[in-house]
């Protein structure tokens, strides 16, 4: 496993660029992000952009350092093409215009991702910390932009991304525990599988802390409209026919992919297995391939005690618990779609995975 998720789990290895430093001619991105959440109060934002002459991402060679850069570039756009799609009172646009699509359309090319705003913008490259040498953890970190100026959603946004740090330790013993089965070390084992529960039961503590600074009728009212998937959109210039994806979903986070991975939880064939699937290509490339070495690892059940193997399962199903009841307080009491920002039936899947998780315990 490379070292650089035993240290910052499915973060960036270097913090998210917050302006265009090394690229000055896009400075006009910046300003356009911070002045987005007042944009959205006009019903003539959709006319303000399309007049606007967006920067295209400089032609030539991209090496290693403006890789922070080209994620912030992404993140502008991606939040700039949903808020056109997804504008708050009016209907759906169907159109996204070619002075959005075509670069946007490029950026996500060359990061190896579908054109469309998904959790790694909205949140793994969407954060900043206020005291450099602090955590990565709430109290400590803000976005870089939003939709709305309401904290409620920088709340969201930041409760998953302290998530995100805390999962270096979960990697770094998923790490460990996998050459311990391969040395036949049971001890070792089990001191991992201690870790990972650990640390999955502080993801556990964080996620309640949801309600904190987060309002339901805020979050569904005023911003996760702007994270919906997008259904039959025209990427003008781009593509020929409407184009469907996926919305920002936490699904496309790669925490639980991995433990399942790892855990070997033997989740039946159905339309959730094809969406898991699916989420993926929503993923960093490196965070797919991550995935798919913790799957060819052995498994650690045959070394594993029966307390700390049986703790992880819980830890897990009790984080898609604590999923089960936000998605009812903040989502299923106020929808009339049953389908999640990513476009599935999530409530019911949800209540499979609970159910899956818990029954791969050791009896």
């Amino acid at each position: 496993m490379d070292a650089t998720f035993k240290q910052f789990g499915f973060l960036p290895s270097h913090p998210p660029a917050t302006s265009f430093r090394r690229h000055p001619e896009l400075a006009a991105l910046d300003e356009l992000g911070r002045e987005l959440p007042s944009l959205l109060h006009d019903r003539g934002f959709r006319k303000y952009v399309e007049r606007l002459d967006i920067p295209p991402w400089p032609a030539g060679r991209t090496d290693d350092d403006d890789l922070p850069e080209m994620r912030l570039y992404y993140v502008r756009l991606g939040f700039l093409a949903s808020a056109y799609v997804n504008q708050v009172g009016v209907e759906r646009a169907r159109v996204l215009p070619r002075k959005i699509a075509v670069p946007l359309a490029g950026v996500c090319k060359r990061l190896g991702r579908p054109p469309i705003l998904s959790y790694d913008g909205y949140a793994l490259f969407n954060w900043m910390r206020f005291d450099p040498a602090g955590p990565i953890a709430l109290g400590n970190i803000d976005t870089i932009q939003n939709f709305v100026h309401l904290y409620d959603e920088h709340w969201f946004i930041l409760v998953h991304v302290e998530i995100e740090s805390i999962a270096a330790g979960m990697l770094a013993a998923i790490d460990r525990a996998g050459s311990a089965v391969t040395a036949g070390d049971a001890a070792g084992v089990n001191a991992a599988l201690r870790e990972i529960a650990a640390c999955v039961w502080l993801h556990v503590a964080v996620l309640r802390r949801i309600p904190e600074k987060m309002d339901p009728a805020v979050y569904y009212r005023t911003f996760r409209p702007y994270i919906t998937f997008f259904e039959g959109v025209l990427y003008e210039d781009v593509e020929p026919q409407p184009a469907s994806y996926r919305g920002e979903t936490g699904a496309q986070s790669s925490i639980m992919p991995t433990l399942v991975a790892f855990m070997k939880i033997p989740h039946q064939p159905s339309g959730l297995a094809n969406h898991v699937r699916d989420m993926r290509g929503y993923m960093p490339a490196a965070h797919r391939a991550l995935i798919e070495v913790v799957e060819k690892m052995p498994d650690v059940r045959p070394l594993a005690e029966k307390e700390p193997f049986n703790d992880v399962l819980e830890a897990i199903a009790t984080f898609r618990d604590v999923h089960y009841w936000w998605a009812q307080e903040y989502i299923q009491k106020w929808v009339t779609d049953p389908r999640g920002t990513g476009g599935t039936p999530y409530m019911h899947w949800l209540k499979q995975l609970i159910d899956e998780t818990r029954a791969a315990k050791i009896a």
